[in-house]
């Protein structure tokens, strides 16, 4: 036996093992985030079943003539290019409408809830907490509700018997009855803002929350100085809750241009098309009955709702880019 050829192999080192291929930082965020991921899952599938693919599919289809499921005929820009042709008279009626109601009901809104939040934002009211849940409580009735609720308030007739209440509240102080939902302009806006003070409770939570973030010792040198109330308010309350002020703002623009459920359960699904320019027959009305009542016509309806995306990305950058009268605070600067 070969004494050196045995201890060669005695002194011999083991063979290395083969080392593992290091894990990507994603791969270990996904080892290190399973359980997290996995209870989320549902809502990402949600997500991605109920929003991403139909936002996906709805581009696709505004390059085709399509009902959606047969009908398939190719045309891209063309109707992208109907609003501003065609359709160049009926979409300036719903732009102008949809505009007007914006001016008119974002800004209405924003002071009846800003007020009302400020009144019941004391703790000199004895159950004041109790005026807070009554102002919200109407919140927790579903828009349709809501809808229906109002449209029979407001109902005309030509029997004074068989009229809504609101009116009969104008016709005791001896005033005539209103048609409200078929009436044209201020009448017609109007009675969408009745509709919408339901949901005013929402936006007073939202305030109540910004003023309970303002630091209190404002308001202790403010009354050392011998401010009134009124001044804290304008000096004060106003300037700091300016974060709130814009981010109601945004979404309150946002929600008038899409507004559409609560008038379609209000008026019927054909608003505005008796006459030259109803005053409620806005765009989200319109991408309603294109897609709904026109056979053949779900591409065009799929491009009108890319064009209402583009009205509220162009007037959302407007807003922020003019946001420098919102304080975010010393640090923020």
């Amino acid at each position: 036996m070969d004494t050196k050829s045995v201890s060669e192999r005695a002194v011999q080192k083991p063979p290395e093992k083969r080392q593992k291929k290091e894990k990507t930082p994603f791969k270990k965020f996904l080892k290190n985030n399973y359980t997290g991921w996995l209870f989320n899952a549902p809502l990402l599938i949600g997500l991605l079943v109920f929003t991403l693919i139909p936002v996906v599919y709805s581009l696709y289809i505004s390059f085709w003539g399509t009902n959606g499921i047969n009908i398939w005929n190719w045309r891209g820009f063309a109707n992208y290019v109907r609003m501003f042709t065609v359709d160049k008279k009926e979409m300036g009626i719903v732009c102008l409408n949809t505009f007007y109601y914006v001016a008119v009901s974002v800004p209405l809104g924003l002071v009846t809830s800003y007020l009302l939040a400020a009144l019941v934002n004391t703790t000199l009211i004895k159950g004041v907490n109790t005026f807070r849940v009554i102002y919200y409580l109407p919140c927790m009735i579903p828009a349709v509700a809501a809808a229906l609720l109002w449209t029979d308030m407001m109902k005309y007739t030509a029997n004074p018997e068989t009229m809504g209440i609101m009116n009969k509240i104008l016709q005791a102080f001896g005033l005539s009855a209103s048609r409200w939902f078929q009436s044209e302009g201020p009448s017609a806006i109007a009675s969408l803002f009745f509709i919408n003070l339901w949901s005013t409770g929402s936006g007073m939570i939202l305030w109540l929350s910004a003023f309970k973030n303002i630091d209190r010792g404002m308001y202790e040198a403010a009354d050392i100085e011998g401010a009134s109330r009124f001044r804290k308010f304008i000096s004060i309350t106003i300037p700091m809750s300016t974060p709130m002020i814009f981010y109601n703002l945004i979404m309150s623009v946002i929600g008038s241009i899409q507004y559409t459920g609560t008038l379609l359960y209000s008026t019927g699904p054909l608003p505005g098309r008796g006459s030259d320019g109803e005053s409620l027959y806005m765009l989200g009305v319109k991408i309603y009955n294109t897609s709904f009542k026109i056979s053949g016509a779900q591409g065009y309806a799929a491009a009108l709702a890319w064009f209402m995306l583009a009205i509220i990305a162009a007037l959302t950058g407007v807003l922020f880019k003019t946001s420098k009268w919102v304080f975010y605070g010393e640090d923020a600067q």
